[in-house]
């Protein structure tokens, strides 16, 4: 008999989407606000201007038009409306390559409909590995995520942010220095916590 073909698992083992939204909202408050790894994030994971979008995509090119929607809502959206959105792809770019190779074309996509300037992306991944760090650094968790995600910020944001807070370059490396005192395992005890 011939073996079974790879496919997606079956939609039992999904994630539902209320429990990827719990899961990341999880993961905004214990790493991003409770290690205050972004010291701006603590108003906004109260607020509704914080959007939080799982898309069910599994296929590339559902995976580019779910993050194309969202670039168009926060671009119509006044910021009291939507400051921020974090777009969560729980059944897609599981491999950091393929995730890596996404975020290239994202960003190439904010050039071409001339955006640089006015949003940003950052990146989020289970498997998040910064390049020339060593592979068990501690420093990878702070772009680890329970899913792979993409933050779209609006510049002017992050720059009034930046202004009004002191020695914003040195905001990295205490970052660092946070994760390093934890530890890797402690670290990756957080975020398998966050599963249950």
């Amino acid at each position: 008999m011939p073996a079974e073909p790879e496919s997606m698992p079956s939609s039992e083992l999904l994630p539902s989407i209320a429990e990827v939204e719990r899961k990341s909202l999880g993961w905004v408050s214990a790493f991003v606000v409770g290690l205050n790894l972004c010291p701006f994030a603590r108003p906004l994971l109260a607020s509704d201007a914080l959007r939080l979008k799982v898309s069910e995509a599994t296929e590339d090119q559902d995976v580019a038009a779910a993050l194309l929607d969202e670039i168009e809502l926060i671009q119509k959206a006044s910021e009291e409306e939507i400051a921020t959105t974090l777009v969560v792809f729980p059944n897609a770019l599981s491999r950091f390559d393929a995730y890596l190779a996404f975020l290239d074309g994202a960003q190439q996509l904010l050039e071409e409909m001339d955006l640089l300037g006015v949003l940003q992306l950052a990146s989020f991944h289970p498997d998040y590995q910064f390049a020339r760090e060593p592979e068990d650094a501690a420093s990878h968790y702070t772009n680890r995520a329970p899913f792979p995600m993409i933050h779209l910020l609006r510049e002017d944001m992050v720059t009034r942010a930046l202004e009004t807070f002191p020695n914003p370059e040195k905001i990295p490396e205490r970052n660092i220095q946070t994760l390093e005192g934890l530890g890797r395992e402690r670290l990756q005890q957080m975020l398998t916590a966050l599963e249950h």
